[in-house]
């Protein structure tokens, strides 16, 4: 008899028991992911008087594999344009959470004596909130539309990107075994360069591909080309030195600017939710109840730290952003927990060997703890606001109601300011490319070229090849806003602003002529001077080179078509326009969607009937009805399935409007009678029967009984279809589509009315 490899039936054990065990908690209410790690500790190695898992080494594989789709996901769901949008108020508060909650980890951790590395890795794991858990508390609760909801989703992003910014740092000091200062700029450094060099070639590349391809692309071949892209961004960044976990998430966050983004996390969700499945499982089977019992204090501890840290320091963050105070403290509340960052950073420590095995379980606990308290978490904002309004002296409320409102005004901006900030933007961008495919082809390209064309030819081959290839990022790094509004402006403004714009073309000649000198340094043994006077020439060409003028414009052109390519496709489809939403009167005011669904009980009624204004204080300003935007609809506009209603209201309205709208369709539901199945059936019309004599019209088989003649089948012949006309004869066999209770009284010769 066969055996069944042990990777089979552990999965099985793994699958079984997760289902089980999240099925009792979906009906307890709970989140999926603590079922999954209960799971976890019943299939492990802990629990022995059950079938457990035999080959734990197999599971961490898949679970590595499972921590590659959630950073995938995480990614696609990312952005770094949404970060860029995210505004003050996300990045500083996200900045406060990470920097406040990392020193009071670290201080917690060398205070129950578990040793700096430990320390240190234990700030990390209680410095990200779970993105899964509050995202799905909003859904629960009905609070994504709430005002405080955008803040801490904008957090939520910037502390995405911390989160994989300092898995990498982590590795580094782990490898290292100590704090370097330069060497942890150098790592800070390459990441943000590998970060640069991969968002703007994957931008430049891949949504072209993938519109190419569009034809060709139906779920299954998208689903594979993403897990394939994802797969080969892991070996990039793995070969760079860095993560396979960073390599998935850049993937994600590139995928996420195509106009695809949508659909591909569509179709990668069931993969991403079985590899997460098994990861948070491998999770729970690390853990052993009773060496948790015997921490228990110092799970308390820590779990104390969670919640009131967070509470304390995001709180602290969004106010000092300029929130008011409402909206801080519902804030601070809704990240009071840790989740699958903390998992991913103590399988890390572990894996790497610098953690004691003791502070995976622990932190995995207080996860739990922390995750299983957020809903109430978030319920105490409100009362917790009202105390605070009672305690706080009103002079200091009055304060910080003038610094929210102070902070939020339009600062005009200097034309030395803009012009600065994109020249570093523009700069910065185009040299880190550039040092890249510098890096790759003297790496790679230029000694194959050389094993090829040994001796000088092959030299001057690979030099004038890799300068085509970086001359269009020449030209933009020393031309770029040259002839821009700022720039004219300040050169019109001022003599004295002529020296200092000057100096800057002047800088960034020079630092063209130094990217060029380094492959002619490599590749041809001349003198300084002589590499000088060649890099010179070059920048020279590049400088008045109409076709490379042309050339580099119609890059950049393609790249920032690619760029914005899904933000005009959201904007077309997009219900609430951001612009009009960020200049509302009220300070509590603001947009929300929802969407009329199926068997609404608004379906077919005009908005004066629907009356929402005077029910739930809010404003129906707009209807959005496929590719048509009614915008602010008069009374007599009809409400159909599907329509999306663009509602304005406060936070306190909205909520109302949701719950009643909600509670409509509830009762609308309960009040829908049974609906039946119809089948094709015959009878046969016998002697005596009330149809005989009878028109198909006259007899009400249609509009009283619900049912459709289709045919007659009369002595030899048949009648397809017959007309209303047809008059019923004794004999007939009668084929009729209908309700089988109906199509029984037919046959009796009564009408169902």
């Amino acid at each position: 008899m066969s055996q069944i490899p042990s990777l089979i039936s552990d999965l099985a054990v793994i699958l079984i028991s997760a289902g089980l065990v999240t099925l009792l908690f979906k009906k307890l209410k709970q989140p999926v992911v603590l079922g999954y790690i209960v799971a976890g500790i019943l299939a492990g190695p802990a629990i022995k008087e059950i079938p457990t898992v035999t080959d734990v080494e197999s599971i961490r594989i898949w679970a590595d594999i499972g921590v590659v789709f959630l950073l995938f996901a995480l990614g696609l769901d990312f952005s770094f344009k949404k970060l860029m949008k995210v505004g003050g108020t996300a990045v500083i508060g996200a900045v406060t959470v990470v920097i406040g909650m990392m020193t009071f980890g670290y201080i917690t951790g060398l205070s129950l004596g578990w040793g700096h590395m430990n320390s240190l890795f234990l700030g990390g794991m209680l410095s990200m909130s779970s993105t899964t858990i509050i995202f799905k508390a909003f859904d629960d609760m009905g609070l994504r539309n709430q005002r405080f909801a955008g803040v801490v989703f904008g957090i939520l992003v910037v502390e995405d990107l911390f989160a994989v910014l300092l898995m990498v740092l982590l590795s580094t000091l782990a490898v290292s075994k100590h704090v370097e200062g330069m060497e942890l700029l150098d790592s800070v450094i390459k990441l943000g360069v590998f970060l640069l060099f991969c968002f703007v070639v994957g931008i430049y590349l891949i949504p072209s591909f993938l519109k190419r391809a569009r034809t060709f692309l139906n779920d299954e071949t998208l689903l594979i080309v993403s897990i394939g892209l994802c797969l080969g961004m892991v070996m990039i960044a793995t070969k760079a030195g860095f993560s396979s976990a960073l390599g998935a998430f850049v993937m994600g966050s590139i995928l996420a600017e195509t106009i695809d983004a949508e659909h591909i996390e569509h179709i990668v969700k069931p993969v991403k939710d079985l590899f997460g499945a098994i990861f948070f499982v491998s999770v729970g089977m690390l853990i052993d109840p009773v060496l948790l019992w015997e921490y228990k204090i110092p799970i308390l501890i820590l779990t104390l730290v969670v919640m009131v840290g967070q509470i304390l320091f995001a709180t602290f963050g969004v106010l000092l952003s300029g929130q008011t105070v409402k909206v801080a403290i519902q804030s601070g509340f809704s990240l009071a927990q840790i989740g699958e960052f903390a998992f991913i950073i103590a399988s890390l420590g572990l894996t790497l060997k610098v953690t004691d095995n003791f502070l995976y379980p622990i932190v995995v606990a207080v996860s739990v703890i922390t995750t299983f308290f957020t809903p109430y978490m978030i319920r105490m904002a409100e009362p917790a606001y009202k105390i605070a309004e009672r305690v706080i002296p009103a002079s200091w409320m009055s304060f910080l109601e003038r610094y929210s409102s102070g902070s939020n005004t339009i600062r005009q901006k200097s034309a030395w300011d803009k012009l600065l900030k994109a020249l570093v933007r523009i700069v910065g961008t185009y040299t880190a490319v550039t040092l890249v495919l510098i890096f790759i082809w003297l790496q790679f390209v230029a000694p194959f070229i050389i094993d090829q064309l040994p001796g000088l030819q092959g030299q001057i081959i690979s030099l004038v090849l890799i300068l085509l290839l970086i001359s269009p990022m020449l030209r933009a790094i020393m031309m770029k806003k040259n002839h821009s509004v700022e720039y004219q402006q300040l050169w019109h403004d001022s003599k004295y602003n002529r020296g200092p714009l000057v100096s800057l073309i002047v800088l960034r000649i020079i630092l063209c002529i130094g990217l060029v000198m380094l492959p002619i340094a490599r590749l041809l043994n001349t003198a300084v001077g002589i590499g000088l006077a060649i890099a010179a020439t070059v920048i020279a060409l590049v400088i008045f080179s109409k076709r490379l003028k042309k050339q580099s414009i119609l890059m950049e052109r393609h790249f920032f078509t690619n760029l914005t390519a899904r933000e005009l496709e959201n904007e077309r489809n997009a219900p609430i326009n951001q612009r009009f939403a960020s200049h509302l009167l009220e300070r509590d005011l603001h947009l929300a969607d929802f969407e009329v669904k199926q068997n609404s009980p608004s379906m077919g009624k005009t908005l004066k009937e629907l009356n929402f204004r005077q029910k739930c204080n809010v404003n129906i300003v707009t209807i959005i009805r496929g590719s048509k935007r009614i915008n602010i609809p008069g009374g007599n506009e009809r409400l159909y399935p599907f329509d999306k209603l663009v509602v304005v209201g406060a936070d306190d309205d909205l909520a109302h409007f949701r719950q009643y709208i909600e509670e409509r369709y509830k009762e609308s539901l309960n009040n829908l009678q049974e609906t039946k199945e119809v089948n094709m059936e015959q009878f046969f019309i016998s002697e005596g029967s009330g149809l005989i004599g009878r028109t198909i019209l006259e007899s009400g088989i249609r509009d009283n009984s619900g049912c459709l003649v289709i045919g007659i089948e009369r002595d030899a012949r048949s009648i397809k279809n017959p007309p209303p006309t047809t008059v019923f004869e004794q004999g007939d066999i009668v084929w009729i589509v209908g309700e089988h209770e109906k199509v029984l009284r037919l046959s009796e010769g009564k009408t169902v009315k």
